[in-house]
């Protein structure tokens, strides 16, 4: 099943997508500059392979909820998110994603 709704943080719309797949759940937090998601997200991808379409994202591992996920420090996030929005390993995502405005 594919849960999808608006949520606000603070005055800052986002989208929250929740898709239950088996044994696991995929986790999401976008608006259209970037996104935090769960662990499925592979940051070195983005980083090595992708790094010209300058992608604002970050990964926390081992949360199961939005709650987890926007209060879960962030373990891993693309380089330009470092640079463009100042984002930093073990920034809490929801801290992240108030950065995106």
């Amino acid at each position: 099943m594919v849960h999808v709704e608006p949520i606000w943080i603070e005055d800052v719309p986002f989208t929250f997508v929740h898709v239950e797949l088996p044994k696991t759940d995929l986790l999401v937090v976008s608006n259209d500059i970037g996104y935090i998601m769960c662990g499925a997200l592979d940051v070195d991808l983005l980083n090595e392979k992708l790094s010209d379409r300058k992608i604002v994202a970050g990964r926390a591992v081992g949360v199961r909820s939005l709650d987890e996920l926007l209060y879960a420090p962030l373990q891993k996030v693309t380089n330009y998110s470092k640079e463009k929005y100042g984002w930093e390993e073990g920034m809490i995502g929801k801290q992240a994603l108030l950065r995106l405005r």
